[in-house]
């Protein structure tokens, strides 16, 4: 089968890989779609010690069951691989487990190929009618339905009351934004630094933006909900700082470093912060559900290219020229 390859760092080559073989609880699905994460990109930097090269990457993957009794079945892949006897699986927080693997990390080759070995359970069915692209999206918005799940049952007060900012309109971003206006938030922002994808969010999702640094982002101690889905120095600082007290952070980004936190501040004015990473499969199903139901809106914030060009899609992401939130590579 024919499979996209990080050979090193700002390296990626089409090559030709053995068909997988599966396990016993294990099947092989055609890849149809399949999007490019961030995570993906730090290993392509060179910078994800967990992904040496040879590697094929990819994990936000949808297509068809390829072999077993599913044969041709439509599904969206959880790529989250967990023992379900670990403690943590029995009670319900499988992406906690110390057993986990996730596609696209040794032993698991990733998604950027036409064929990937999957364990059957890891699969979600989707109907007919929904397009592939948007089943894709099903493990990113999964990632912000859990942000933003875990931020609500911190919250002392509705959604539908809460002045609410997302931090970052990538994929993450975009979607947890989309997510919490799904479970009620009225009063809700994204701050993007990058005016291509400020233009997008505002005519494809019509959500407000506002550009950080600028007189219009929110002022201190005014937000009740921060949604942080950079997680760098600069918007962790900017969390702390617009936070009201007794407000809550929650950070989803995987920068590297913690400065920019005030502690003092969120002790000072109990700020609840959390940490967020990756979903349950409850999360994991309920968002596909949600998309499928169309009740996170038209999801057209993503560019298609094929799987032959991801090369030069990694490239043009990096150079920061791709106005999409999310790039689809089919193979």
């Amino acid at each position: 089968m024919r499979a996209l390859v990080y050979t090193g760092p700002h390296s990626l080559q089409m090559r030709e890989e053995a068909f997988p073989t599966p396990l016993a609880d294990e099947v092989v699905v055609q890849v149809e779609a399949v999007g490019i994460c961030g995570s993906d990109m730090h290993a392509y930097h060179g910078h994800d010690s967990r992904r040496p090269a040879p590697l094929v990457l990819g994990h936000e993957a949808a297509g068809r069951i390829a072999t077993g009794p599913r044969t041709g079945e439509r599904v969206t892949i959880n790529p989250l691989v967990v023992d379900p006897a670990c403690p943590y699986a029995i009670e319900g927080r499988w992406h906690l487990s110390p057993t986990r693997q996730i596609l696209s990390m040794p032993p698991r080759p990733g998604a950027f190929a036409e064929y990937v070995r999957v364990p059957e359970r890891n699969l979600e069915p989707i109907p007919e009618a929904l397009a592939i692209e948007d089943a894709a999206l099903a493990e990113p918005i999964a990632v912000s339905w859990h942000a933003v799940r875990l931020g609500m049952e911190k919250l002392h007060l509705p959604m539908a009351a809460a002045r609410v900012v997302v931090l970052g309109g990538g994929a993450i971003g975009l979607a947890a934004a989309l997510v919490a206006r799904h479970f009620g938030a009225v009063d809700l922002r994204v701050g993007e630094t990058n005016a291509l994808r400020r233009a997008s969010l505002q005519r494809l999702e019509h959500i407000e933006t506002y550009m950080p640094g600028d007189p219009s982002e929110p002022s201190e101690n005014s937000v009740d909900l921060v949604i942080d889905a950079v997680g760098a120095e600069g918007t962790r600082a900017a969390s702390c700082r617009m936070v009201r007290p007794g407000g809550v952070i929650v950070h989803i980004g995987l920068l590297p470093g913690v400065a920019g936190l005030d502690i003092r501040k969120v002790t000072l004015q109990e700020i609840t912060f959390v940490g967020a990473y990756c979903y349950t499969p409850i999360d994991f199903r309920q968002t596909v559900t949600a998309i499928a139901g169309g009740r996170l809106g038209k999801l057209k914030w993503y560019e298609e290219r094929p799987l032959a060009e991801g090369a030069h899609a990694f490239a043009d992401i990096d150079a920061g020229s791709v106005a999409a939130a999310k790039v689809i590579l089919r193979p």
